[in-house]
């Protein structure tokens, strides 16, 4: 079967391998759709935490059963699926607090472990979500809308809050949208002015700063000099998640959505001062995936407009480096299998 691996840094490889071999509790699954996420780009330029190579990526994924057993899941053969490609033990405090995002020896596929950039992967069959109504396309972006889902989740968000949602990527988007649905006031928050527009018709935000034009006041005039509840950093940039202390109210979260490695500094004082809640949103859970299958089949999530690059598998490797510059203006790019 045709697998892509990435060797190291900037470099990526087509190779044939053998078909995995199915083991008892898992299922065969033929992928049909891969996701790229900022994941996969940091992987590939080199900038990817907790990472290591040579690794198959891919852990937005769709695609048919091939083979399965029986099962407690209702899954058969032919049954259309969304991966859950977090690999959790089962077993650690965390687990047994039903936190399995946040794992103590969490093993992500594409990052930790081998992904699905491949024609065919086994996964065990309660990380397997039926989507069969949706398309390929909808079921492979489960994945990451779910990482915002979580994060709204985790926020507790009420009706009628401003929220501020840094960085307008793929995740960001699934934040507002999401936050949107909870009845919040959403303020988006980039450096790219097409993607704040982005942010009103898609997301439909209530308002869009940008980042490079004195944002501090902007945000204080919005919300009348209150500045927002919650405020979601979704950049994975270090310079981004420290500025981000500066937007929440008194007595407000920080949730951090994105990664970055390195430390964040912050000023302790203003931190009591205002009592802020710091908060850190990782991966998503199997209810987050449910929750948003329902939001996609009752029609709150526009997946078309949302996936605007898509290559084969074949072609991928080529257009993969194109994706990344900012003339290739990409929000969320696909790969066909």
């Amino acid at each position: 079967m045709k697998s892509i691996v990435c060797n190291q840094p900037n470099q990526f490889k087509m190779v044939e391998v053998e078909p995995p071999v199915l083991k008892t509790g898992e299922a065969l699954v033929h992928i049909r759709r891969i996701g790229i996420c900022g994941t996969d780009y940091h992987a590939y330029k080199g900038n990817q935490p907790f990472f290591s190579y040579p690794r198959v990526l891919g852990h937005e994924l769709s695609g048919q059963i091939e083979s399965i057993g029986e099962n407690s899941c209702g899954l058969k053969e032919g049954d259309q699926v969304s991966v859950i490609p977090y690999m959790e033990c089962g077993e650690c405090i965390a687990c047994r607090n039903g936190k399995t995002n946040c794992c103590t020896d969490m093993k992500v596929l594409g990052v930790h472990i081998e992904g699905g950039m491949s024609e065919w992967i086994t996964v065990p069959y309660n990380h397997l979500i039926k989507t069969n109504g949706l398309t390929l396309d909808q079921s492979a972006m489960i994945e990451p809308l779910s990482i915002g889902a979580h994060a709204i989740r985790r926020s507790s968000l009420k009706k009628g809050e401003y929220v501020l949602v840094i960085g307008a990527g793929p995740i960001g988007l699934g934040v507002m949208a999401f936050a949107k649905q909870e009845g919040a006031k959403v303020i988006a928050m980039d450096v790219n002015q097409e993607r704040l527009e982005f942010c009103r018709k898609w997301a439909k935000v209530d308002f869009t700063v940008n980042a490079l034009e004195n944002p501090l006041e902007t945000i204080k005039e919005i919300t009348r000099g209150e500045m927002p509840t919650a405020v979601f950093d979704a950049t994975g940039n270090g310079k981004s998640m420290t500025d981000a202390f500066n937007y929440p109210a008194h007595g407000g979260k920080l949730i951090y959505v994105g990664l970055t490695k390195g430390n964040i500094l912050f000023d302790d004082p203003d931190f009591h001062k205002k009592e802020l809640t710091l908060m850190g949103s990782r991966n998503a859970t199997r209810e987050d995936f449910e929750y948003v299958v329902n939001a996609i089949k009752s029609g709150g999530v526009d997946i078309d407009s949302y996936i605007t690059h898509r290559a084969s598998i074949d072609e991928m490797i080529n257009q993969f480096a194109g994706w990344l510059t900012p003339e290739a203006k990409v929000i969320k790019a696909i790969v066909e299998v």
